[in-house]
């Protein structure tokens, strides 16, 4: 079965990195990955899905343009820039880094002894050259009410951190088997199913797998099994 503007993107289809402490897909072309059909969807322009050995991790490195949202889904990851902003993110808790004019990073395992597993995503500004920035808050005890839970937007939800961006929010779902998630009516909606399996437009997701929505109207998403699920609306 096919729903008209859904494309299914597999998990083995995705771009693969692999070093000794670092297993990251993408699902766009990121780094030494290039495919000029998959650049992007919408403002989405990067979605990594990364483990990262203990006490490893990206040293310091810069970025410029960008707003960074990072979702670590096993673990804690430490951060660190050139701005004075530190933080160490664990699982419920939304980060967001402002690249603006130029900014200097390093992302580590803040365990010496468990991996840390976490999605980091990249969309466009509305501005280039503003100020550099980062927001990070915990939001973990909103998902006991179920459904989806806008943990990054451009649009001032209540208690998301802020996007320099108001064509993108970001939901985040943790399903439980057969609860049932209404996905946003938007011109693109990335689907990104992190965890567990589900049900879209008639087609079974499992995890890694991914719906790349172009205009598709009014669809649920149905979980199978317990689920983690991070959905993208953009302009």
């Amino acid at each position: 079965m096919s729903t008209p503007g859904v494309d299914i993107r597999r998990a083995n289809q995705r771009f693969h990195t692999r070093t000794d402490w670092l297993d990251s897909w993408h699902c766009f072309s990121f780094a030494d990955h290039y495919d000029p059909q998959n650049l992007n969807h919408g403002l989405l322009r990067v979605l990594n899905d990364d483990v990262i050995a203990p006490g490893r991790g990206f040293g310091p490195h810069p970025h410029r343009d960008m707003e960074i949202v990072t979702w670590v889904l096993e673990g804690a990851l430490a951060h660190e820039d050139s701005a004075g902003h530190r933080g160490v993110i664990r699982p419920g808790d939304a980060q967001r880094m402002s690249a603006g004019r130029g900014i200097v990073h390093s992302e580590v395992n803040a365990s010496a002894t468990e991996p840390v597993r976490l999605v980091q995503m990249w969309v466009l500004p509305a501005q280039q050259g503003i100020a550099p920035g980062y927001e990070q808050k915990a939001l973990g005890d909103r998902f006991e009410a179920g459904g989806l839970v806008v943990v990054a937007s451009g649009q001032g939800h209540p208690g998301a951190v802020r996007l320099h961006q108001p064509g993108a929010v970001l939901r985040v779902g943790r399903l439980q088997d057969g609860e049932s998630a209404a996905l946003p009516d938007a011109p693109h909606v990335h689907v990104y199913l992190a965890k567990g399996g589900a049900q879209l437009a008639g087609q079974t997701l499992g995890p890694g797998d991914a719906a790349r929505l172009t205009r598709a109207g009014k669809l649920d998403l149905v979980s199978r099994g317990a689920s983690e699920v991070l959905v993208w609306e953009t302009a």
